[in-house]
């Protein structure tokens, strides 16, 4: 499974908008969403009329209108998502679920090969299904906030425990009391990352 530049805008469209609804932002014009994200318009605006299509966003018309989530951020699956936009998670045909075809290995029952590219699906799978739009939203939020950062789609404000430090000193002071985590799943343990 490769993400297409069309499910990578996707997700990232998604994010933004789910962002938005969280700092209390109703809608988000397409305009806001290429320029914030460095995409091109009418490539994305493609990609908004497919998920408006498949129900995950909607609009609203005219000078004020915009784009929104249809539904709340947690009943969004991201695997949901990247199926809708790029198809199978599969690897490789013969172990898809949702797109199985044989392939051409005389022995399919004791391929070596399909058999890891199952374990490869299956990895895929847990991890994409795991997850919905308001964990990736939660945990994008929160680093943000830690790292003292603008929220998007918000009026500008500073965070309470930045007052009178400069950005500069209130990053070299995490720092100091802080290890860097990455990856989804320590974001979403917070402070019981290990």
């Amino acid at each position: 499974m490769k993400l297409s530049k069309k499910g990578e805008y996707a997700l990232r469209a998604l994010i933004d908008l789910g962002i938005a609804a969280e700092v209390g932002r109703s809608l988000v014009q397409v305009t806001e969403l290429a320029e914030r994200e460095k995409l091109p318009i009418k490539f994305l605006e493609q990609i908004m009329m497919m998920l408006k299509a498949a129900g995950l966003i909607e609009s609203r018309r005219g000078k004020f209108g915009g784009y929104r989530l249809a539904r709340p951020a947690g009943k969004i699956i991201i695997g949901h998502v990247v199926r809708l936009i790029d198809g199978p998670l599969a690897p490789i045909n013969c172990v898809s679920q949702t797109a199985y075809e044989k392939c051409s290995c005389p022995d399919e029952t004791h391929c070596g090969l399909r058999m890891l590219m199952l374990d490869v699906r299956n990895a895929i799978t847990s991890i994409l299904d795991r997850y919905s739009l308001a964990d990736v939203v939660e945990v994008t939020l929160r680093k943000m906030r830690r790292d003292g950062v603008p929220l998007p789609y918000s009026e500008p404000q500073r965070a309470p425990w930045l007052a009178g430090h400069s950005r500069k000193q209130a990053r070299a002071g995490f720092a100091t009391r802080m290890q860097p985590v990455d990856g989804l799943i320590n974001n979403l343990l917070g402070d019981y990352a290990i």
